[in-house]
């Protein structure tokens, strides 16, 4: 019987060129799916801000502004 060679660092070849092994961003895929993650979790950081704040206190109405119509219901 042969021998197996236990080598634990394997090298791929093609022809006679070694192929290094590429790292996790060098995909196109990986960089994908970071830039999808990073970009919700912004709009969720911006959501929970937005809806955490207390709401604006009430100013003066505009001027010429009627607040009569305001608590009317609609004619029918």
């Amino acid at each position: 019987m042969a021998k197996k060679n236990k080598s634990i660092s394997k090298e791929k070849k093609i022809g006679s060129t070694v192929v290094t092994p590429r790292s996790f961003w060098s995909y196109k895929k990986n960089r994908s799916r970071v830039y999808t993650l990073l970009i919700l979790l912004i709009m969720l950081y911006f959501f929970i801000v937005n809806n955490t704040k207390d709401e604006p206190k009430e100013g003066p109405y505009p001027p010429g502004y009627n607040p009569s119509y305001l608590n009317s219901s609609p004619v029918e």
